[in-house]
């Protein structure tokens, strides 16, 4: 990522404010904009504080809180002057720009009469949540996630939040649709709900998900599974973060037509994802045939251990 894509994400007049950070735009995850607040920014997991020059402080600076005005001036470039065009996205709680970095939104809720979000309004706290593709980082996993004739096995990544599942996931993606040498490159389909894994922007995948794969955006997993097989027919189907069991009925349905399938879940250990009420059934059903466990230790995200469908490990 060049420092030019972090310094446009502002106004021009924040820019100067920005360009330290921006110098370390191949080392930044994340940047924090709270209302009467200082900035604060994720370098290499270490959090920082800006000050109004633009310096990166260890304690908070006086005086550089944000100021109501600011964000929205922010949020109003994000949204190119029309925050119109993007009222479905904001509804959703983010937005995805140019480059694939999503913007996680929060402030104040409307509700339909039926409690339903219609929108968001009063917008106070910005998390501009940086797109890094590692491209090769599920290397030393592809042995396992391909059968003897060189075909995809279903399987399922296991990671606490922030060990790096999505990027994972979009990297076995591109894999299995390129074509590696374990198998031959296949169709792939991509539910991407929360824009994450294609970073699709105006439909287009800003993140490289492979010459085979198809990407629906912005659409609930159980509804966009669905879609995808009867118009995509996808010879795997892929997924990030199963969370409920309208997803997992899904998922079934998905398996039973013939897709071989790769998700992510939130989870500690294979045990953990055991006692999910509605992950049981299908563990128990043997639905997934490999397991691949992620974890972080000394501040490092790693693989933990993969498993077979028994839960017998295959690999550390």
């Amino acid at each position: 990522m060049r420092s030019e894509e972090v310094l446009y994400m502002f106004p021009e007049y924040m820019r100067r404010r920005w360009m330290k950070a921006a110098r370390q735009a191949d080392r930044l995850q994340e940047i924090r904009l709270r209302v009467n607040m200082p900035s604060t920014v994720l370098i290499d997991n270490r959090e920082w504080f800006v000050d109004t020059e633009g310096n990166l402080m260890d304690m908070p600076p006086y005086g550089a809180d944000n100021k109501p005005e600011e964000l929205e001036s922010v949020l109003k470039h994000l949204c190119q002057y029309s925050i119109y065009a993007f009222a479905d996205e904001i509804r959703q709680g983010f937005l995805t720009i140019q480059g694939g970095h999503r913007i996680g939104l929060s402030g104040q809720v409307i509700l339909e009469g039926d409690n339903r979000i219609r929108n968001l309004k009063y917008i106070r706290y910005l998390n501009i949540r940086m797109a890094h593709e590692i491209k090769g980082v599920s290397e030393h996993v592809l042995p396992y996630i391909y059968g003897k004739n060189g075909e995809v096995l279903n399987t399922l990544l296991i990671s606490p939040p922030g060990c790096g599942k999505t990027t994972m996931l979009r990297d076995i993606i591109r894999n299995i649709s390129n074509g590696t040498i374990y198998g031959s490159g296949v169709n792939v389909s991509v539910v991407d709900e929360r824009s994450e894994i294609a970073g699709s922007y105006l439909g287009i995948a800003q993140n490289d998900v492979g010459i085979r794969t198809d990407v629906l955006d912005g659409c609930p997993k159980r509804e966009g599974m669905m879609m995808l097989i009867r118009a995509m027919a996808p010879q795997v189907l892929a997924v990030d973060e199963l969370g409920s069991e309208e997803d997992i009925q899904a998922l079934r349905m998905a398996s039973g037509c013939g897709c071989k399938l790769v998700a992510t879940v939130h989870g500690e250990t294979l045990k953990e994802i055991e006692n999910k009420n509605y992950m049981r059934n299908i563990i128990e059903n043997r639905l997934f045939d490999r397991y691949l466990v992620l974890t972080k230790r000394n501040g490092c995200c790693e693989t933990e251990g993969i498993y077979d469908k028994e839960g017998i490990r295959c690999s550390n």
